[in-house]
């Protein structure tokens, strides 16, 4: 494979996601504009956003790339259950950590019933489901295996990993401290994915743990910071304002308590990986 292809397939990937993200949040505009419930223009979205998503990948790799979806991490869907436990302990254990172990208090948003549906379908079903299996389809997916084709797998998985921490970067007026630690903490959570989609086969594991994260960690429901947040039902306000703990301006996500987790995690596949090796 061509340098020229390889590159141009992990940005014509990048562009598929934007692709459809856009369309599925201008059609759930549409429907917003009818007068139907903003929490059900939010579960149409999510819907869309992942079935758009993966049908332009599927023309992508076949018409352009010339490469089956199958040889790009998405076979059959299946999902295997040891990696739906990790990915609902993942989240618990660093939430479970904050509530026990550091002191704060409960800050409600004051959201009507309509908001919480509001907030929830979007938490749960576009930024979790949708946009989970959507990142995995084309960070652990397309681009992971056209780098691994081009060159090896270390590149392939570190690459997308880096820049995956990047792209939470871009376009937001973080401190310099805490882009470093979005960008630490993002490398390492894209190389747990990574490890994750090459012990299964698939971006499908990968995706269930990525959208589980996000449903328990930025879902809506309750969020853990240094500041109430309101975008989220309630919010577990902490004490600590050290930034190690906090994970600084982006959250709990960049934090020494999810990294942690995240280090482990990706052990625990590298370990898998090369027992199987052995077989």
């Amino acid at each position: 494979m061509s340098t020229r292809k390889t590159i141009g397939g992990a940005l014509g990937a990048i562009i598929v996601l934007i692709v459809a993200q856009i369309l599925a949040q201008l059609v759930a505009s549409l429907f917003v504009l009818v007068k139907i419930p903003e929490g059900i223009c939010n579960i149409i979205a999510g819907i869309i956003y992942v079935g758009l998503a993966f049908v332009l990948s599927e023309l992508f790799s076949k018409r352009l790339l010339k490469i089956k979806i199958e040889n790009l991490g998405m076979p059959k869907f299946s999902i295997k259950a040891k990696w739906i436990i990790v990915g609902v302990l993942l989240p618990v254990t660093v939430k479970a950590v904050y509530l026990f172990f550091f002191s704060g208090k409960y800050v409600s948003s004051g959201m009507n019933s309509n908001q919480i549906f509001s907030t929830l379908s979007a938490g749960i079903v576009f930024t979790g489901i949708a946009a989970g299996f959507v990142e995995e389809m084309v960070f652990r997916g397309v681009i992971l295996n056209l780098l691994k084709e081009k060159w090896n797998i270390k590149v392939a998985v570190l690459i997308p990993s880096v820049l995956f921490g990047l792209v939470h970067i871009i376009g937001m007026d973080f401190s310099i401290i805490s882009s470093l630690l979005v960008l630490i903490a993002g490398t390492m959570v894209g190389i747990m994915f990574s490890m994750v989609a090459i012990e299964s086969g698939s971006v499908w594991n990968s995706g269930i743990v990525h959208s589980l994260w996000n449903i328990l960690i930025i879902g809506g429901g309750l969020s853990i910071s240094e500041k109430a947040d309101e975008y989220s039902v309630m919010t577990y306000v902490l004490d600590s304002k050290d930034f190690v703990f906090t994970g600084g301006e982006f959250g709990i996500e960049s934090s020494i308590i999810a990294l942690l987790g995240y280090v482990i995690v990706t052990l625990a596949a590298i370990c898998m990986i090369k027992k199987k090796a052995k077989v």
